[in-house]
């Protein structure tokens, strides 16, 4: 006599097709598409936080503050619109500087910077740390963070 896998007795003769139905199978695929739609939905930006591009830039500015300091050697954070990188007065010039923490870096996508009316500037923070004031505020669509980097050596970021 045969036993199904669960111990009940199937009658001889009996046929019993199991399956789902197309209308389960809709419903399965359906709640799948719904909760997937839901996943990307609430996905963050792919291009990140413009505050997140902020803070990063004013922790980069101070680490190269400290270095001036640390190394007892001037060092430039050169800001643009489309990024900013570091330089170091080495041998009575200055040289780019590729080695982390200040590697170059772009802004993230359709991320722009306003920095004074020349559209870049270059801040040397000498061996106290102090540098010329300079503010950069950073644009993505309706977005604005500023980013201030004053003259007693504090670097702020703000609204």
């Amino acid at each position: 006599m045969p036993i199904s896998a669960t111990g009940s007795k199937i009658a001889a003769g009996t046929r019993r097709d199991r399956g789902f139905t197309l209308v389960e199978l809709m419903v399965v695929v359906a709640i799948i598409g719904l909760a997937s739609a839901v996943a990307v939905l609430s996905m963050p930006d792919a291009r990140g936080d413009l505050r997140f591009d902020a803070e990063r830039f004013a922790a980069r500015a101070r680490a190269a503050q400290n270095a001036a300091v640390i190394e007892a050697r001037d060092m430039a954070l050169v800001v643009r619109h489309d990024g900013y990188a570091f330089e170091r007065f080495e041998h009575g010039r200055w040289r780019r500087l590729s080695d982390k923490p200040f590697t170059p870096e772009s802004w993230s996508k359709g991320t722009d910077a306003v920095v004074g009316g020349a559209g870049s500037a270059r801040l040397i923070f000498d061996t106290t740390g102090m540098a010329a004031p300079l503010d950069v505020t950073l644009v993505r669509d309706s977005q604005h963070v500023r980013i201030q980097l004053g003259a007693d050596g504090s670097i702020n970021v703000g609204a």
